[in-house]
């Protein structure tokens, strides 16, 4: 069992939360908060409660060393801004003034470490490091599902120094949609699955053949699908290696679910080329041109499955979408998938591409859910273990 925020008494308890504020920065400037605004909530209820907050998060991979490019103050400022009160910073997440400054905080107050892999403690789970940070808390929440996949020492080694420890609202909601809705989905279950690589999404594929009713695949992935039924492909990206894998994976769905693949694509020379595409038929792409999205028969036969679909799961784009011009077909996809969320269909996005691909066309608040793990929903969705949540079962 593992507890949940509502479960402990905060008042006047140092709550040590790790979460996930690994989001990009240009000019020491937050551009994405969306991992941030989702933490709120979890933060707020612990100051209401009466809790002293200490936030501990990575940020890039810093490889153990001090780096200003990698610094959590403009997560600090942005937070601050997001929370409207000031927030003190210790720009040593271990030093003995950092656990000074956690140990003064009042009620009500929040502190924020500085970036965990500014120490090589962080990622190799070290034991000493693991015991630092959790001189932080009394009581210990882990928020970070972006990190969930991984056993480092701030959401695997740390848990081992608390008798109070649970999940935070944002992983407590990520398991509601990534597991226990998985288990029992309204049907007919549609994946839709894009991306470049088959290697990434391949133990995603093992899992729902037989338990989704459709499985839509697009994206550059479903050209080695494709070359592996002998279609001709052009010049568009093919994994050679993983052809073998591909016929595999197509045998073992005949009979179990519908894999369905691009009808057509948009196609160009190359990506740079927006301004010249033609529209080809799935076998039938030109030795000179590439496919860089799915044309717009194929977006018909993929949309009408999603209205049909009673619960729908997305991992991947359907092509270039950040290149104006191969946007549409992944924009399509996602309208759809909106509108099959006001016919009260459950509509998971797992994070990653799909999830900028959701923000980019505004519709963030037009679906069931946002993960904010790429990888780490990945993990979850494909049904291994996750050493983060593990630890915190008592």
């Amino acid at each position: 069992m593992i507890k949940t925020l509502k479960s402990f008494d905060l008042k006047n308890k140092r709550v040590l939360i790790r979460v996930d504020f690994n989001v990009p920065i240009e000019n020491d400037r937050v551009v994405d908060d969306f991992r941030i605004r989702a933490v709120l909530p979890t933060i707020q209820f612990c100051l209401k409660a009466g809790a002293k907050v200490i936030l501990m998060s990575h940020l890039g991979r810093p490889k153990g060393q001090p780096n200003p490019e990698k610094s959590l103050i403009p997560v600090g400022e942005s937070l601050a801004d997001l929370l409207e009160m000031p927030i003190k910073f210790s720009d040593d997440c271990v030093s003995e003034d950092a656990h000074d400054v956690t140990l003064g905080l009042r009620t009500g107050e929040i502190h924020l470490l500085e970036n965990l892999r500014f120490h090589n403690g962080e990622t190799t789970n070290d034991s000493e490091f693991s015991t630092a940070l959790a001189k932080h808390g009394q009581v210990y929440i882990n928020d970070a599902f972006g990190t969930a996949h991984r056993s480092h020492a701030s959401n695997v080694g740390v848990t081992k120094h608390f008798m109070h420890k649970g999940m935070g609202f944002l992983v407590e909601t990520e398991l509601q949609y990534l597991s226990t809705a998985m288990q029992n989905p309204a049907k007919p279950l549609t994946v839709i699955l894009g991306g470049a690589k088959i290697d990434t999404k391949l133990d995603l594929i093992h899992r729902f053949i037989g338990r989704a009713d459709n499985i839509l695949i697009g994206g550059g992935m479903a050209f080695t699908f494709l070359k592996a039924r002998g279609k001709d492909v052009g010049n568009s990206l093919v994994d050679p290696a993983m052809e073998s894998t591909a016929k595999h994976i197509m045998a073992s769905a005949r009979g179990n679910t519908k894999l369905i693949f691009p009808k057509d694509f948009v196609c160009a020379s190359s990506m740079k080329d927006a301004q010249h595409t033609e529209i080809h038929q799935a076998g039938g792409i030109p030795d000179d041109l590439m496919g860089l999205d799915i044309g717009p028969e194929t977006v018909e036969s993929f949309t009408d499955i999603i209205s049909e679909s009673g619960t729908i799961l997305w991992n991947g784009p359907m092509g270039v979408f950040e290149v104006d011009g191969f946007h549409k077909g992944t924009e399509q996809v996602a309208l759809r998938i909106a509108t099959a969320t006001e016919n009260n269909a459950t509509t998971i996005i797992g994070g990653g591409d799909s999830a900028a691909a959701i923000k980019q066309f505004g519709l963030m608040k037009n679906v069931s859910h946002v993960s904010t793990g790429g990888g780490a929903s990945l993990e979850l969705l494909s049904g291994n273990t996750m050493p983060a949540i593990y630890s915190l079962e008592i």
